[in-house]
């Protein structure tokens, strides 16, 4: 169902040059400008998103190695999509940056290397521009494109003669180096975001030769390693599923954020017994006290306000929602006791973010951004 408003004023950010200069933090939608007028837009602030627009492209848009969902061009894109306000020489731009991460993936999976995180992850790779192409209202050969690399990467890789993941990377989130190499299995940079793509992608009608496949493989994997951030060698090697690690339960990393990708690979699927373990997996942990003594903040990413919209996402999706009530009511009380403690003023890490969530609306569908909807 299409939840964009009807038209409208939109904001314009002028004609600001596309880059492949290193470009100011504003355009990150993580923290800066662009991502703060993710909750103007929402508001009906049109204002001040043409403000926070303005300010995000001053100094040209990236188009360069690291522009992403969630930096320069593909980040722009989204924010005037939630307006009806995508302009061609932004969309032209991303479908530049499409192309070459796609290329650059291709020359690495032709020479046998292992993939570097940043190549598919939801924040700074494919699974992130997967999203975004999904939400244009023509779905291009470029975005079947993307969700066949997707799809490839269920494909065993190799490792030193032995089999591992084709998501297997051999460095973390920051490149720093992981001796052996690890599988990821957060939603922001691990598997649980092309789970998650790629069963949205099946929900809206695309699909490519593969990705039905792809989704059981992804939703394997995490059924037996889910219950940890990130899968080394040695538990590959392990007789018995890795137990469950006291972490921090969040969006990003943890079982909450694996459950709603899980959740909505059933969907996909039509598999009763995924969805209503995956549904009683957030219920499960949203309701103990011993998990929540582990959440420290309120933002989006990792703390109070990601919670509350990925429980709310659920019980939408859920036959019995009634169920989610008293868990979205909690959440909701405690962010609202914390979020103006945020010291930072943006989406994913500040008082945007939770304000989008404490809120409780997705008028504009600005959720899409992380793989909750």
């Amino acid at each position: 169902m299409d939840r964009r408003p009807g038209p409208q004023p939109r904001p314009s950010p002028g004609s600001p040059p596309m880059t492949t200069t290193t470009a100011p933090r504003t355009q990150d939608l993580s923290e800066g400008a662009l991502g703060m007028a993710l909750l103007d837009i929402e508001r009906g602030d049109l204002r001040t998103a043409r403000h926070h627009l303005a300010q995000a492209v001053t100094q040209g848009v990236s188009t360069g190695s690291n522009a992403s969902l969630f930096h320069g061009a593909p980040a722009l894109e989204f924010v005037l999509t939630l307006v009806q306000a995508t302009r061609s020489d932004v969309r032209e731009a991303v479908d530049r940056v499409v192309d070459a991460r796609l290329a650059a993936a291709r020359r690495r999976q032709a020479s046998g290397a292992l993939p570097h995180l940043a190549e598919w992850d939801l924040i700074r790779g494919l699974t992130g521009l997967a999203a975004l192409l999904l939400t244009r209202s023509t779905h291009t050969a470029r975005l079947t494109d993307v969700l066949t690399y997707l799809v490839s990467l269920s494909h065993p890789a190799q490792l030193q003669g032995r089999k591992v993941p084709g998501w297997w990377s051999p460095s973390g989130p920051d490149e720093e180096d992981v001796p052996g190499g690890h599988g990821n299995n957060g939603m922001a940079h691990g598997v649980a975001g092309p789970l998650a793509v790629l069963s949205l992608a099946l929900r809206a009608g695309v699909s490519v030769p593969g990705q039905v496949t792809a989704v059981g493989t992804f939703a394997a994997w995490l059924d037996r390693h889910g219950a940890r951030y990130w899968t080394t060698l040695q538990d590959l090697d392990a007789a018995r599923p890795p137990e469950q690690q006291p972490v921090r339960q969040s969006w990003c990393y943890g079982q909450p954020g694996i459950s709603r990708a899980q959740q909505l690979a059933a969907l996909a699927l039509e598999d009763t017994a995924r969805r209503q373990t995956a549904e009683d997996t957030v219920e499960r942990i949203l309701t103990d006290p011993l998990q929540f003594a582990r959440i420290t903040d309120s933002t989006l990413c990792h703390g109070w306000a990601g919670l509350l919209a990925l429980a709310r996402a659920v019980a939408a999706d859920s036959p019995t929602p009634e169920r989610f009530a008293p868990v979205i009511q909690d959440l909701r009380r405690r962010l609202a006791a914390d979020w103006e403690q945020l010291p930072k003023p943006g989406f994913m890490e500040g008082r945007a973010g939770a304000q989008l969530a404490l809120d409780g609306t997705d008028t504009t569908g600005w959720t899409r951004v992380l793989l909750l909807t």
